[in-house]
């Protein structure tokens, strides 16, 4: 009886055992090719019906998680934090995030130019009705939320990030407080709310092990749907996007080097999220694993619980390369040649426009649609680009939550106390704000 009992347990335990990157990689690949042969085969009648909601489970899953995760964080991580500390962290993690976005859209520009995509395709008649875009003044009202609890029902993630903010800032003056019994509250209340950031943190690890199952369904779903025919205008778009990923990466890299970061360590810490990602094409999705990777990197709850937040919700830089080539796309389609004035009002919209885009599958669209429309281009077109978004997405979200990793790692490693050894306690002997160095990596 025993033997029969063990022999599952053992099995499990095994699987359990095997790194969250092999198994999410061998379901990438079984998904690459189950889904082309579906494409192939004429599967998809019986196939889409089984793998969407495989897929859909996944990502249900992991959005289950985010409220929960931003709350709980952003509350802990700046109550953690005097005041003055929040302060110069805060305005290195914005001024990191609007600057590289900023570079970014700039890459993805350049890039688009050199290359012209979109040539040899011709204006379709009637496109994709686009999202009506949101003004500014409105994007900044709507972080104030008139009804926390509205907004939480909404899926507004800069008002509830807004709300958990103003509670942290209220906590930390509660621990900072002269009057003992308020300073006793507050203690009280910091341990309940690390008690469920904790509790979070052991719903996702259960969640991560559904992921490979997830992973599979999502990348065999994409590709029995859309096959490998694309044509060679769209082939371009693709490249482009591609390519300036890629030189964005290298940037990050020679920021973490210029930083004096262990680029081996940042990446085996990173390939995590940067894979979840790839596949699930949402930012705030992947907060979970994000988090995750930056307490593997050392960086303390003070930084992370902030930064990546903040990040999944503001800090764009794969979507801003995709809305700056795919810009370029549509205008070449339209027979359009872009000015200098126009191509610096595509960055500055994309930049402002990336405050008030959710980390969700498909937000880029609206990005574009915003951006197209600033310059006053069709908006028909971006129904081409949309059919093959889904592509373009699981790149540019790789890139968006490394550059959430990067600026974390970054800010963190220029703050004292916020960067240590990623095997010792999440808080050092004396607290985060101890005059103790971090210690290199």
């Amino acid at each position: 009886m025993s033997t029969t009992h063990e022999a599952p347990r053992s099995l499990w335990r095994r699987y359990l055992d095997i790194p969250l990157i092999w198994k999410m990689a061998v379901a990438l690949a079984a998904g690459v090719c189950f889904g082309l042969a579906a494409n192939v085969l004429g599967w998809q009648d019986w196939a889409l019906p089984v793998l969407e909601p495989l897929g859909e489970l996944f990502l249900r899953l992991l959005r289950m998680l985010i409220f929960p995760l931003i709350i709980t964080t952003l509350i802990t991580g700046v109550a953690s934090l005097s005041p003055q500390r929040l302060g110069r962290i805060g305005l290195k993690v914005l001024a990191f995030y609007l600057v590289t976005s900023a570079v970014a859209m700039t890459v993805g520009l350049t890039l688009a130019l050199a290359v012209s995509p979109g040539t040899g395709l011709d204006l379709p008649e009637q496109g994709q009705e686009a999202p009506e875009p949101t003004s500014v003044s409105e994007v900044l009202l709507d972080i104030v939320p008139a009804n926390p609890f509205q907004s939480l029902a909404e899926g507004n993630v800069l008002a509830v990030m807004f709300g958990a903010i103003v509670t942290g800032l209220a906590l930390a003056f509660m621990l900072g407080s002269g009057d003992d019994r308020v300073q006793g509250l507050g203690v009280l209340l910091k341990r309940a709310v690390d008690g469920a950031v904790e509790l979070v943190f052991r719903v996702v690890r259960g969640v991560l092990e559904y992921a490979p199952v997830g992973v599979f369904a999502l990348i065999a779903a994409v590709l029995a749907d859309t096959g490998t025919e694309v044509l060679l205008p769209l082939v371009r778009l693709t490249a482009v996007v591609y390519g300036a990923i890629a030189v964005q990466i290298i940037a990050y890299v020679l920021i973490l080097a210029l930083f004096r970061a262990q680029i081996g360590r940042f990446f085996a810490a990173a390939k995590d999220p940067m894979l979840t990602a790839f596949v699930t094409r949402s930012s705030s999705g992947t907060l979970p694993v994000t988090t995750a990777a930056a307490k593997r990197m050392g960086v303390r709850e003070g930084v992370y619980g902030f930064s990546l937040p903040l990040g999944a919700t503001v800090n764009m830089d794969g979507t801003a390369i995709y809305v700056g080539a795919a810009t370029v796309f549509v205008a070449n389609i339209a027979g359009v040649e872009l000015t200098v004035g126009q191509l610096l009002t595509v960055v500055l919209v994309g930049v402002l426009a990336s405050i008030g885009t959710a980390g969700v599958p498909g937000a880029g669209l609206v990005m574009l649609s915003m951006a197209v429309t600033s310059v006053g281009l069709p908006l028909a077109p971006v129904g081409w680009v949309a059919g093959i978004d889904a592509i373009l997405d699981m790149a540019r979200t790789m890139c968006n939550v490394t550059g959430d990793l990067t600026g974390t790692r970054v800010v963190a490693g220029t703050e004292r106390g916020m960067l240590g050894d990623p095997d010792a306690p999440e808080d050092p002997p004396g607290g985060a704000d101890a005059g103790a160095a971090p210690a290199r990596e």
